[in-house]
């Protein structure tokens, strides 16, 4: 019995192992592959290469006309701005003293004390060596006064015209304005600056007379002083800061006869044929405007 089932149960396993080898299905296997992907980053910079026998030619501007415009007008510009350059140019004020010979007796030898105000332009005309020219006002103020209607004085009384018309003298006094040029050569050394120079000056005196106007004596009119006196200078000049400098320098002008003249009377009250000396001092103060 027991045997039987024992094959019975063998029989069905071999039939079902049968069964199952005809009717076996193809079973599909999935393969997975892990993909891995690197980024690269590049970086670009510079390097130093050197190449041999290659010629790398310049860009050319094609447009003939608009090359000679750009490169004419750029060259015109910077020779305009080097030209100016070249020279330096200022103001300058300052205060002085004045002796003149002709007027010591009437001023018992004191000294005009003055201020001035005036320009100058200068040019560097080798490493150390400078030309210079200025121009000044000068202000003197007065160290006489001669009025005939106050007091008795020495040039009181008539003076007679060529023609022999009467002048009353009425006043004097030696205030006046002064106008001078000079050019000067200036020699650089550090912050010092000597120079010499010529110069040229015009005194504005003026003289008061009655004046006969028709035929009574009762005009006011003057009488001044128009000619030019030639001299010399020389002084020194220090650099205080880049555009400041001090300035001290002594002039002296020859006066050839001090002449007052009036346009409407054929008459002059100093026509001498002496030669007076003007001495001046002067220091000042100079601002260089140019950069």
């Amino acid at each position: 019995m027991i045997f039987r089932i024992i094959f019975f149960i063998f029989a069905l396993l071999s039939v079902q192992i049968v069964m199952a080898q005809k009717t076996r299905k193809v079973d599909t296997v999935f393969v997975y592959e892990k993909v891995i992907v690197y980024d690269t980053v590049y970086l670009e910079k510079a390097v130093k290469s050197r190449f041999n026998d290659v010629q790398i030619s310049l860009p050319t501007v094609k447009d003939q006309p608009v090359e000679n415009r750009i490169f004419k007008a750029k060259k015109t510009t910077t020779t305009k701005k080097t030209f100016l350059q070249s020279f330096q140019y200022g103001i300058e004020g300052g205060v002085g003293f004045k002796n003149t010979t002709w007027a010591r007796e009437m001023n018992n030898d004191k000294q005009q004390f003055g201020e001035n105000l005036g320009i100058w332009v200068s040019k560097r005309v080798s490493q150390n060596l400078y030309l210079m020219l200025s121009a000044n006002i000068y202000r003197w103020n007065s160290t006489f006064d001669l009025d005939a209607n106050k007091e008795e004085t020495y040039l009181d009384g008539f003076y007679f015209t060529q023609d022999s018309q009467p002048l009353l003298f009425q006043r004097f006094n030696n205030k006046h304005f002064e106008y001078t040029a000079q050019l000067k050569v200036l020699y650089e050394w550090q912050k010092f600056k000597p120079f010499v120079g010529f110069a040229v000056n015009k005194n504005n005196y003026k003289m008061q007379f009655l004046v006969p106007e028709n035929m009574v004596l009762n005009k006011l009119d003057d009488f001044k002083s128009k000619n030019l006196n030639l001299g010399f200078s020389f002084g020194l000049q220090y650099q205080v800061l880049p555009k400041i400098l001090i300035t001290a320098d002594y002039q002296q002008f020859s006066l050839n006869n001090l002449s007052l003249k009036n346009s409407s009377f054929d008459f002059d009250i100093f026509k001498t044929n002496n030669t007076f000396a003007e001495r001046k001092l002067n220091l000042g103060i100079s601002y260089s405007i140019s950069k």
